[in-house]
């Protein structure tokens, strides 16, 4: 059963603390089990007095609006943070930058930056995570990509201590961000985003803008977007497109349980509203399997699961 409190003032946090809160209201897929624990912090202040609580054995996971995950029908015996909607200023500062928290939606990342004549930003219309997520992953969409416009960004370990980091003391490639060695960076500590700087260009506000309803008319018309999922399921491979392959391979429409691949787009799948996590994990590994087996390139998980299963 599920309970819910607001954590009280001798602890001196001001978020809200959910005990056995159902992952199915959380992610996208809307199925999964339960976390333990479920935090939604007051602001990154609260997030670090919170954090610096937690024992340093604990299973630690954050989420934005769960549009990339999945969470097994058994749960996740741990703590799971959400930002969505809490960590969500965002700022203009001098020299045509913007400071963005991690639990702002994407697309309201693109809609300032173009109300205000700035350029750089519009694909991340097309991106339906949080902010924290698009950076964790280096989202893209319509040739864009997160980190082509990051200056900097705040993170937060486990102690709950702000460390601000440079744009070039990460690796970043196609759907990945990995700290650099000797960056400054504690070797085996966990560091999550909580806030970036952008660093955008001078810009026509009514062509962004155009460029925003032009992307979003197009996702509409290439994407499930009324229907549950997950988003891409797999990366692209170079040279080509994993819904290509997945296609070639006549998975188009195939299900496992309430889980099947979209007929609209081959490299998502959709939950028809009956699926367990298991029926989505059953789809994607047998998807990976097939195409393997009909073209030999292995695909790469872009989705990340996590939990125990039932």
């Amino acid at each position: 059963m599920m309970q819910a409190m607001t954590i009280n003032q001798q602890q001196n946090l001001r978020g809200e603390l959910l005990r056995d809160e159902p992952m199915a209201r959380h992610t996208s897929w809307r199925t999964g089990g339960s976390a333990k624990i479920y935090y939604r912090p007051a602001d990154i202040e609260d997030l670090s007095l919170f954090l610096s609580r937690q024992d340093k054995n604990e299973n630690i996971i954050f989420i934005g609006l769960g549009s990339n995950l999945l969470v097994r029908d058994g749960g996740i015996d741990g703590t799971v943070i959400c930002t969505s909607g809490l960590l969500n200023e965002m700022k203009l500062l001098p020299d045509m930058c913007l400071y963005v928290e991690s639990g702002v939606a994407s697309p309201k990342v693109a809609r300032l930056a173009a109300k205000n004549g700035l350029t750089g930003t519009e694909f991340l219309c097309g991106i339906p995570g949080t902010f924290g997520g698009a950076l964790a992953m280096n989202a893209g969409a319509m040739g864009g990509e997160t980190w082509d416009v990051v200056k900097s960004v705040n993170t937060i370990d486990r102690q709950g201590v702000i460390h601000t980091r440079q744009a070039d003391d990460f690796n970043i490639a196609y759907r990945s961000v990995k700290a650099k060695p000797g960056s400054g960076f504690k070797t085996g500590t966990n560091e999550w985003f909580v806030a970036a700087t952008l660093q955008l260009k001078p810009g026509n506000r009514e062509e962004s803008e155009q460029k925003i309803k032009s992307h979003l008319a197009r996702r509409g018309a290439t994407q499930p977007t009324q229907q549950p999922n997950a988003g891409s399921v797999f990366r692209n491979p170079k040279g080509d497109y994993a819904a290509r392959l997945i296609e070639a391979a006549g998975l188009k429409g195939f299900c496992i349980g309430g889980a099947c691949v979209s007929e609209k787009h081959a490299n998502f799948i959709i939950n028809k509203g009956t699926a367990t996590a298991l029926d989505i994990e059953e789809l994607i590994e047998y998807v990976h399997k097939k195409v393997n087996d009909e073209s030999g390139i292995n695909m790469i998980r872009e989705v990340r699961i996590t939990g125990k299963n039932a």
